[in-house]
Order: structure tokens, then sequence, then C-alpha cells
């Protein structure tokens, strides 16, 4: 009986497995499409982090003019790349305006994000590309969200669906149908990111 007990379990685990494949196949095309910013503050004090917020309306409204006619994610990073040193410097810019002389970095990177609920759509976890801000020591909390398609600027009127299939779309549009996928997901970049 044990041993009947312990294939079933093992059956179930390798078809749920086998399951949640094309499923985080579909998550990493997500993120192949997707290219987020992140900004880290320099510390978690009251000021810092108002400090962040500052850089944030800043570059969110540089991104507006920057981004608005990007093609597809390679035009928004060849952009973001051209324009690193501006972007540095409005950063800069504000935090001296706010009385820091925090240095600020600013760079392209591939790097990990959690599972992040928006308004209307959700993005599983995994590595994406971002434009990544790093202010002072940047030791404090951070503050993310997607560049391209154009979600995060002040004047957004994209839509995250429009430039992914229809799985896709599906797949961030309805979190609660995912929630179970989007827990794998974090839960298996968690693992590979031990190696």
């Amino acid at each position: 009986m044990k041993l009947f007990f312990r294939a079933l379990c093992c059956a179930v685990i390798i078809s749920c497995l086998f399951s949640l494949t094309g499923f985080c196949t579909a998550c990493g095309d997500i993120e192949d499409k997707v290219f987020r910013l992140h900004i880290l503050a320099n510390s978690d004090s009251t000021e810092d982090q108002a400090l962040k917020l500052k850089v944030r309306d800043t570059v969110t409204e540089y991104a507006e003019e920057l981004f608005a006619d990007c093609k597809d994610k390679a035009d928004a990073m060849h952009i973001a790349e051209k324009n690193i040193d501006k972007i540095r410097t409005a950063a800069e810019n504000t935090l001296k305006q706010n009385g820091s002389n925090a240095p600020v970095t600013v760079s392209i990177t591939k790097m990990s994000f959690d599972t992040r609920v928006y308004e209307d759509f959700t993005l599983p976890a995994g590595k994406y590309d971002a434009l990544r801000i790093v202010i002072g020591e940047g030791k404090g909390h951070n503050w993310w969200c997607v560049l391209y398609p154009a979600v995060c600027v002040p004047s957004a009127q994209s839509d995250i669906g429009s430039v992914l299939s229809d799985k896709e779309n599906e797949i961030v549009s309805d979190s609660d149908r995912y929630r179970f996928g989007f827990k794998f997901v974090e839960l298996f970049q968690d693992f590979l990111s031990l190696f």
C-alpha cells in the first residue's frame, strides 16, 4: 500500500510539473517583451524614500518623451542605453534640487522581479531586462514599473496586452486563475538563483 501511495504521489507531482511547463514558457515569453524600471533608494529613511519618489517622478516624466515612439522592447532598450547619461543627470539634478548630493548609478541589467500585481494586470516573477537606477548606497526599499510597453509614464495610453500574444495576455489579465502558477514560477526562479 505504501508503495502504491508513493507511486501515486510521484505521478501527481510529475503531471503537475508537465502541466506547468507550458505556463513557465509563456511567462518567459512575457519577460522577453517587457522592459522594466527599477529605482533603489539610498536607505529606508523617510527622507531617502521621499527622494526616491521624486527621482521616480522625474524619470517617468522624462521617459514619457524618450519612449513615446518605441516599436518594441529592443527599441526601448536601445533608446535607454543611448540616453543613460541624460537619465542619470536628470536624477542627480532632482536630488540636488532637494538638498542631496547622493551619487546615482544608472544601468541596463537583467534582474529578478517578484510577481507584481498592477491595477489591470499581473506580471509573473522572472528575470526581466530593466533600466536600474541606484541612489547612493542603494540600501533602501525599491520602486518598479514597466517602461515598455509604457505603463508607468504619467500619461500612459499603452496597454500591456498590445505587445503580448493571446495566451500571454490571458496569463497577465487573469491573475486569480494563475495565482498558483505565479507562485510556482517564483519558487522555480528562486531555485535557479541558487546556482
